[in-house]
């Protein structure tokens, strides 16, 4: 890393420890910040320190939870003057792995990937299967997801390439009593150690292996074939057949390696899988147009910023300290990251050549891209699936909700209220249960919000206030028409009539409703009109995750990595997810009775039979004149003025969620 041209400052260490604007330099570099006991809790760069620095030391509202957080818990900032951005990138990577702060996020796993390893640096190079940091004098390929697998690989072809692949130790031994050892005598070894082959015949087949691991395969495969023919034409049956098999284990070990890049390309395809406490990491090696190895990884975001900032920390961190040999030319990212060029040019130096960073538009690495995004995005449901699971987690999380929202119990069963609409029009509303933290699908509910649906953000209180007042009204009718029985497995409110239990009449635990203190003030407001005071309301605020109580000015914030903040969040994304997934099924009936309105003698009861008969435009539109016409009451004449509206081009729709801001075009 270049040295010199490094000024350093330190901001007094007093109580609002921000240093004068003026003392701080307007040139590029990278600062730290410090808590009290002089830990470094987080590092960063900046084009301008002046700015970026500044930029922290504001009313607390304004930042980011988990910038304001950081903020709050430091005592002193430092900073360091660099001349270029790549050098503030290297000191910036330099003391994160230094320092190790708790605030910046971590893209690097725990677990040690195993690499196949040549010894080439030794007299007699060994193949092996290990862990851990590089030496000096090895070869490395990889790394792979399975040791095994990858050791099935070598097992392979070492029938091919019968180099060494026994311990120092073994080695030895074998040489001194004069007698190979046992892959020695089943053909898996030249044995070296007794005097077989020479040093040079036994490194020309390591350097042969090293080929056909590294990629060029092709040429191998064609000699093999060419000697297999040329033995057998002699009459040679012995040899062919052991070429034939040497053949045949050569592209057993290819099978494993699909060919994804004609071209014979080097790259690495990275891709992210992010929700607002944690992000997905998948990475593919592909080496010589093959897929050498995967990697994959869930790691908290502890740091703001979207996904190209992701991305920027995740190649400056897997990279900066890498060996040149492990940088592929070419890195194919999911987005570009703020200042690609500047990580570029940072890459480039420890390569020794250019490195190309950018985003696939099409052909085989996009669809490689999409299949790595796509796993990603299956590690991640499949973690977060994994910590639901968790019975231990799940009573963790109701207990620090009890304990945060100061509860007098733990709400074993939450309900939460989502708001969605469809261009202001067939707003809807949806209501998600969860029992001892886990999904209750066959007590969910829907809403259709009656009367006018207004303008979308104005009325969104009003909606939401409509929605407790009827789930909660219909509560209290059913517990006056119920029935109290004891079962095996408590009390449980039955219907005198039939003896069915009510699941409407039992009241929640807690109210989480999408939004902030609007919509929870109109959640609160409608449970005291109806006379409910003992069910607590909350609301899960999307942009900052913070929890909003009824009449509190201030949030209540959750740490990011706690359980209660995990169910939080899943309640009220399941509850978004079955919103918009109704208004869907709703605007997909609205569009068709909008394109039929026009249809000459399609009235309004025949217009409902074809929405029940085919129950959706997509199917409408795929259906022939014959489909259409075998619906009651439609003539084939009708049934073609039917597909020429269908088939028309649809205007385009908006769905908006008035709670989070987020819109559908369809």
């Amino acid at each position: 890393m270049p040295k010199a041209r490094f000024q350093v400052q330190r901001a007094a260490d007093r109580p609002g420890y921000r240093p004068e604007p003026g003392s701080i330099p307007t040139q590029p570099g990278v600062y730290r910040f410090r808590d009290a006991k002089g830990r470094v809790i987080y590092v960063g760069k900046a084009k301008n320190l002046r700015a970026r620095l500044s930029s922290y030391f504001q009313d607390p509202i304004n930042l980011h939870q988990r910038t304001a957080a950081m903020v709050a818990s430091g005592a002193s900032v430092e900073w360091t003057v660099v001349k270029t951005e790549v050098e503030a990138l290297q000191l910036e990577y330099s003391w994160i792995k230094e320092f190790d702060p708790r605030f910046n996020v971590k893209y690097r796993d725990d677990k040690s990937y195993p690499w196949l390893a040549v010894t080439v640096g030794e007299d007699f190079p060994r193949v092996m299967v290990g862990r851990g940091a590089k030496r000096k004098g090895t070869k490395y390929f990889g790394p792979y997801s399975h040791a095994w697998a990858i050791r099935e690989t070598v097992d392979q072809l070492l029938r091919v390439f019968p180099m060494r692949s026994c311990s120092n130790g073994v080695f030895k031994r074998s040489g001194q009593i004069g007698r190979p050892c046992l892959l020695g005598y089943i053909d898996k070894c030249s044995a070296p150690c007794v005097g077989n082959i020479s040093p040079e015949e036994h490194r020309a087949i390591v350097e042969d292996f090293c080929d056909f691991i590294g990629g060029n395969t092709g040429a191998f495969i064609k000699r093999v074939r060419t000697e297999m023919y040329a033995a057998s034409d002699a009459l040679d049956f012995e040899k062919a057949a052991r070429l034939r098999d040497d053949l045949g284990a050569m592209e057993k070990a290819l099978e494993k390696q699909a060919v994804v890049f004609g071209d014979g390309t080097s790259a690495d395809v990275v891709a992210l899988a992010e929700d607002p406490l944690e992000v997905a990491v998948q990475i593919f090696y592909v080496r010589g147009g093959r897929i050498r190895g995967q990697r994959g990884w869930v790691a908290d975001r502890v740091e703001e910023g979207g996904t190209a900032e992701l991305v920027e920390d995740f190649l400056l961190q897997l990279y900066a300290g890498a060996d040149g040999d492990d940088i592929p030319r070419e890195i194919l990212v999911p987005h570009l990251p703020p200042d690609p060029e500047t990580i570029e040019a940072l890459l480039g130096d420890i390569r020794g050549s250019r490195v190309r960073i950018r985003v696939p538009q099409r052909g085989d690495k996009r669809s490689l891209q999409e299949t790595v995004a796509r796993n990603a995005g299956q590690a991640l449901v499949m973690h977060k699936t994994k910590r639901a699971s968790d019975l231990t987690a799940r009573n963790q999380a109701l207990e620090e909700i009890q304990v945060a929202l100061g509860l007098d119990e733990a709400p074993l069963r939450i309900e939460c209220y989502d708001i969605s609409n469809l261009q202001g029009t067939e707003v809807v509303a949806s209501m998600v249960v969860f029992e001892d933290g886990l999904a209750r699908k066959s007590e969910y509910r829907r809403f259709v919000i009656k009367g006018d649906g207004g303008e979308v953000g104005q009325n969104d209180v009003a909606h939401m206030h409509q929605v407790i007042t009827r789930r909660f009204r219909r509560l209290l009718d059913e517990q006056a028409r119920s029935t109290e029985v004891v079962t095996e497995s408590g009390p449980m409110l039955v219907d005198p009539e039939t003896g069915r239990p009510r699941k409407f009449a039992y009241a929640p635990g807690l109210v989480v409703v999408d939004g902030g203190p609007p919509q929870v003030a109109a959640a609160q407001r409608a449970l005291d009109e109806l006379g409910i005071d003992d069910i607590p309301v909350c609301g899960l605020a999307k942009r900052l995750e913070e929890v909003w109580l009824p009449g509190v000015e201030d949030p209540v914030i959750l740490n990011r990595s706690s359980e209660a903040l995990y169910l939080l969040q899943r309640v009220r994304d399941e509850a978004h997810r079955f919103a918009i997934t109704h208004h869907r099924s709703r605007r997909s009936k609205t569009m068709v009775e909008s394109l039929l309105d026009d249809v000459p003698g399609l009235g309004e009861v025949r217009r409902k039979t074809l929405l029940k008969h085919f129950g959706s435009l997509r199917k409408l539109r795929a259906a022939t004149v014959e489909d259409i016409a075998c619906v009651p009451g439609i003539g084939r004449r009708t049934a073609l003025a039917i597909k020429a509206a269908v088939d028309q081009p649809s205007r385009k729709t908006v769905s908006v969620n008035t709670a989070t801001g987020e819109i559908d075009e369809g």
